[in-house]
């Protein structure tokens, strides 16, 4: 059994499955996940998009489907015990599954920590408890939980083995009817319907005040396999800025852009991989605001920062979201060719830092080793 309840649980969870059907290809995977797990030949039985939420206010509004699908799937660990559990990240529902899994003698591995080491730290205790091994992602994670007492396995980061560029700036632009001696722009507002429409509108105002102050400039948007470009297209209808949405060969679109704005999650981690300058924007409701100030305490919010150590991309934060601000920062940093370099240099050193590729593949010999134990 796998479960992913995030787009980016669905990515590194169908590369974690290829490599063990590399390893075993009689093994069968049943679980929650998306279309690349599907693709791997996953049999799910429910979909990421629809367990994906963001603060507090939307896991109220699907709580009571939630609810159901968790004691449909601790049924089936009593009735057909899986000879593995992976959780993969999903912390909220897969503790109580993992723990219900441990109670009925099926083993776990964990697969991407939670964030505990940002808030919640109280959840090791717990971790220790229902988590036979955990593979963990980031280089700073073995020793946090080193000092918690809690031995786990630095697998190196699985986006390096999976962000690449295939297709020169050049070819890309051209493709998309593009010019490719134009200012390009990114915008990638997120996976989610909710987090969407809460940051695409003041990322399209960001656009149409740099279309004033930036010409010739052009407009990219990564669509991701979770949203359809008909709901992209209703929020976007409200701004005369052009728009060129993309579906396919997304890690190339991004490559293509000088800048991009975007939205705090994975893909910020895949737009520093591909070494693309960009501003991070972040804004949940308020309530979630409000008690995540009180729980979370990390200096920064966006990934690649935290790695860094240190600010190396400006982060736009709740009501710090206003495009006349974030336009601002980008013209600067476009007009300023050392900070430019600069940027692009200290993503760079991000990358170093994520290990060597091939972290499917260490994370799937863990698994198969204690699926076989």
């Amino acid at each position: 059994m796998i479960i992913a309840g995030e787009a980016s649980g669905d990515l590194h969870g169908s590369n974690l499955v290829k490599a063990l059907h590399e390893m075993d290809p009689e093994i069968r995977f049943y679980g929650i996940g998306g279309g690349k797990m599907e693709e791997t030949g996953v049999d799910l039985v429910a979909r990421s998009a629809d367990m994906a939420v963001v603060g507090l206010t939307e896991v109220f509004s699907r709580l009571p489907s939630i609810l159901k699908l968790f004691f449909s799937l601790r049924k089936s660990l009593g009735e057909s015990p899986p000879d593995l559990l992976i959780p993969i990240d999903y912390p909220d529902f897969n503790f109580p599954l993992a723990s219900a899994a441990k109670k009925r003698g099926v083993r776990v591995f964990y697969y991407i920590s939670p964030q505990v080491w940002a808030w919640r730290k109280g959840r090791i205790g717990k971790m220790k408890k229902i988590v036979d091994r955990m593979a963990v992602i980031f280089p700073f994670e073995k020793d946090f939980y080193a000092r918690e007492g809690m031995e786990v396995t630095f697998v190196g980061h699985p986006l390096l083995d999976t962000t690449q560029i295939k297709s020169s700036r050049e070819e890309v632009l051209r493709h998309l009817n593009l010019d490719p001696g134009c200012r390009t722009i990114g915008i990638l507002p997120g996976s989610r319907e909710s987090e969407v429409k809460r940051i695409l509108p003041d990322m399209l105002g960001t656009a149409r005040i740099l279309s004033q102050k930036l010409s010739p400039v052009q407009f990219l948007l990564p669509v991701a396999d979770t949203l359809s470009e008909e709901f992209i297209q209703a929020i976007a209808g409200a701004f005369p800025v052009k728009l060129v949405l993309v579906k396919d060969h997304i890690y190339d679109a991004i490559g293509a852009m000088d800048i991009a704005m975007v939205a705090s999650g994975t893909a910020t981690l895949e737009t520093a991989l591909l070494g693309t300058p960009m501003i991070i924007v972040y804004r949940v409701s308020p309530l979630t605001y409000a008690v995540g100030r009180m729980l979370v305490h990390v200096d920064h919010i966006g990934i690649v920062n935290i790695i860094a150590g240190k600010t190396i991309v400006p982060e736009f934060i709740q009501n710090g979201v206003i495009p006349e601000k974030m336009a601002d920062v980008i013209l600067q940093i476009l007009a300023d060719e050392k900070r430019y370099g600069e940027m692009k240099r200290n993503l760079a050193n991000v990358r170093e830092k994520l290990g060597q590729p091939g972290a499917s593949r260490r994370a799937a010999e863990l698994a198969y080793e204690l699926m076989k134990a």
